[in-house]
């Protein structure tokens, strides 16, 4: 069993390690707490059975109408069982109630997985930034997902 929550201060070390272990640019402690404190922002863990290891988190800033995924990690020990699918779900469904529109990312061109994965939960790809990212150096595939959908499905079916 998993359960999705927002993210709080006490999850911010774990938060960082996934972020070690997944990324070759990761957020440290500090970069996770200046984003956790702010009012525009969601961030999402989704934890295991006992709600003291987190398996994954995503983060979203949020501007009107607007939001930016700003990551997505789960732990490699963990991908392949649906944690990124459950947090992003949760995140479109939260970002909806928030009034937010259009979600947009950025995601590495060779991360195929991600891609795929993104696609299937209603992204479209609409353009490249180059060399968005610096270590190693690659374009960026920019993608969006309209939310006002989910929500006006949300409300005719509940």
């Amino acid at each position: 069993m998993m359960e999705i929550r927002r993210m709080e201060f006490d999850d911010i070390g774990q938060v960082a390690a996934i972020e070690r272990e997944n990324s070759l640019t990761p957020w440290n402690e500090t970069g996770l707490f200046t984003y956790l404190i702010r009012d525009d922002t969601l961030f999402l863990v989704a934890c295991g059975k006992d709600d003291s290891e987190i398996l994954g988190y995503a983060g979203l800033l949020m501007v009107p109408y607007e939001a930016d995924i700003t990551n997505i990690t789960v732990r490699k020990e963990c991908r392949n069982l649906g944690v990124g699918t459950a947090l992003l779900e949760e995140l479109f469904k939260e970002a909806a109630e928030n009034g937010v529109t259009d979600i947009h990312l950025e995601v590495r061109e060779s991360s195929a997985a991600a891609r795929h994965l993104y696609k299937k939960l209603g992204f479209t790809e609409n353009g490249i930034r180059k060399d968005y990212y610096t270590e190693p150096p690659e374009d960026a595939v920019t993608m969006t997902r309209r939310t006002a959908d989910l929500k006006k499905n949300a409300v005719k079916d509940g």
